[in-house]
């Protein structure tokens, strides 16, 4: 048998940090990168005697993201000891949520290979982060910095079927969590990260297979390619008359391989019980609406609205609306531009090239300048080559396009008189490009323009150039 003999079941638990400055049961700072046990206390560590209280923030940004993924919130819920033992977790237990969380029962629509489709989400809850190990020459160190950094957690049912519907989902729920406030969902800092449940069963079987789950994965390529190697590892070990183990694997970015780190915990090995220093809490309808009102324009809104408004293709109004801060470069540039699209066009295939390597979108080029530099192109003063001259020039330098291409004599070349010339002097110098286009190779053609732009400094009107220029083969293939 091959992978096109069974279908992938998927599901995926997302770690989310949330955007608060606190941490969830205690005042201790979240900062990333501070010096490691700098911001940690009795609390963090599960002291004796210490007792948490719950951060009101991390609730309210609990209540946020549940809303902008259409969850129902709860009406009574509860904290929950989660007891195991691992080297990073000072308490030998995590408080977080079983049976009573924050939400349950949302939704994400999200676009796959060309196809749309629904994923649920079967919960939300809140949870306190674990620390960290330092591995080093001298032994493994434990850091506490980030025991009790509030995190919730997003569990989808099993409903993605490939790589790209994971990566898609987990697309489009990062970006909702990021126009809304809740995160900052930096992968790199491990404020979004997610572990892959999978299994694999016969096409056309509605019995799921024993699924395997893979821990913190903190990258979209890296979710693909985990998803793609543990897939092919069951099919290989079901192909062979073997039994697929409930194991808990870890991805390997080099060798891109899942590897075993233990077998599958059950949730009775946890030994879940009501957390005794923490009251169950319910959040009012008063309160649910006034969070649910400060909940900005959500992506998916916001690129049907740029569709309507801005007569954008959707793909496009879908790489616009990605990131909060670009959504509102473009707009800003489109109030000064009677030209949407060719301003989307310039942003995506030019601009977006220039950000400065910073997490978000931030390009050295302002919206004002942007929407000139289109203004100029679209009233066919300048070609997109000039364009892409002085758009590098604005990257590097603050002025004025307009009084830029009057001052330096940029203004596109649209005389037909003086093109044809033109055209005429680059035929009489390049007989051979002429033999060879009239002998069929198109390519040619591409060499004569070539040399005529350069002569113009590339000014010359790029459709009529070539216009004449076919004008004139044409003639001497008769």
């Amino acid at each position: 048998m091959s992978m096109r003999d069974y279908e992938m079941i998927i599901g995926l638990e997302v770690h989310v940090e949330l955007k608060t400055d606190s941490k969830i049961f205690c005042s201790c700072p979240t900062t990333f990168g501070a010096p490691p046990n700098t911001q940690c206390c009795p609390i963090c560590m599960g002291l004796p005697g210490a007792m948490p209280r719950l951060n009101r923030r991390a609730v309210e940004l609990a209540v946020v993201a549940s809303l902008a993924v259409e969850a129902e919130i709860c009406p009574i819920c509860r904290m929950d000891r989660k007891n195991y033992f691992y080297p990073d977790l000072p308490k030998a237990y995590q408080i977080s949520q079983a049976d009573f969380p924050i939400s349950q029962n949302g939704r994400i629509d999200v676009c796959a290979n060309g196809e749309a489709r629904t994923v649920r989400i079967e919960r939300i809850h809140i949870e306190e982060d674990a620390g960290k190990l330092i591995h080093g020459e001298s032994g493994t160190r434990v850091d506490a910095n980030r025991c009790g950094v509030p995190l919730i957690e997003i569990v989808s049912a099993p409903d993605m079927r490939s790589a790209e519907e994971a990566s898609a989902y987990l697309r489009t729920l990062r970006e909702i969590l990021v126009a809304c406030g809740v995160s900052d969902c930096k992968m790199q800092e491990g404020a979004f990260r997610c572990d892959v449940n999978l299994s694999l069963r016969k096409k056309g079987s509605e019995t799921l297979g024993v699924r395997t789950e893979t821990k913190n994965i903190n990258s979209f390529s890296f979710v693909e390619k985990a998803i793609r190697y543990e897939a092919k590892r069951q099919a290989e070990l079901l192909d062979r008359g073997e039994r697929i183990r409930r194991e808990t694997r870890r991805f390997d970015a080099t060798s891109g391989e899942t590897h075993l780190m233990r077998v599958k915990e059950t949730e009775a090995d946890y030994r879940f019980f009501p957390e005794p220093d923490l009251p169950p809490f319910c959040i009012s309808k008063e309160e649910i609406e006034r969070l649910r009102m400060g909940i900005p324009e959500l992506p998916a809104a916001r690129a049907a609205r740029f569709c309507r408004e801005y007569d954008l293709p959707m793909q496009d109004a879908q790489v616009l609306t990605s990131d909060a801060a670009l959504a509102l470069y473009f707009e800003k540039a489109a109030t000064r531009s009677a030209y949407p699209r060719l301003l989307s066009n310039m942003i995506r295939t030019e601009l977006l090239r220039l950000q400065n390597g910073t997490d978000g979108f931030s390009v050295p080029v302002s919206a004002e300048r942007l929407a000139s530099l289109c203004q100029l192109v679209g009233e066919g003063r300048i070609n997109s080559s000039t364009a892409k001259k002085l758009l590098l020039r604005l990257a590097k330098e603050d002025f004025d396009p307009v009084e830029a291409v009057a001052l330096e004599g940029l203004e596109q070349i649209s005389d037909r008189g003086r093109l044809h010339t033109l055209v005429l002097s680059v035929i009489e110098e390049k007989p051979r490009a002429v033999e060879d286009y009239l002998n069929g190779r198109s390519a040619a053609l591409r060499a004569l323009e070539g040399t005529a732009m350069a002569k113009t400094g590339g000014r010359a009107e790029p459709v009529l150039l070539e216009k004449i220029f076919l004008e004139e083969l044409e003639k001497r293939k008769s």
